[in-house]
């Protein structure tokens, strides 16, 4: 069994037990979270999506926050001397899905 969410502007694939990093949540480690944008649902009848599968909820818990590695970004534009190095360091919440309620 596994569900479709959306969550920060992306869409995972999830199964009960997976974990996965995510955009910023605003809720602190070892709490629990319930992600109600559920696009789509499998489930032992088939594939549920849409309006079918809109009173889907999936319910994770927060393992931990903070921040991935550094993305190194360059610029430069020849025979003009410039060149900018910049440095980016994204949040995360990684959280670990507990149940698929269907």
């Amino acid at each position: 069994m596994y569900a479709i969410i959306a969550t920060g502007g992306k869409q995972y694939k999830v199964s009960e037990g997976d974990e996965i990093r995510v955009e910023k949540l605003s809720a602190a480690d070892g709490e629990t979270v319930t992600f109600d944008q559920v696009l789509a649902v499998s489930t032992d009848d088939g594939l549920k999506a849409g309006a079918d599968a809109a009173g889907a909820t999936v319910t994770a818990s927060v393992v931990t926050t903070g921040r991935a590695k550094k993305v190194i970004v360059a610029k430069y534009k020849r025979k003009t001397g410039y060149h900018k190095k910049n440095g980016h360091r994204q949040y995360f919440t990684q959280v670990k899905i507990d149940k698929i309620n269907a």
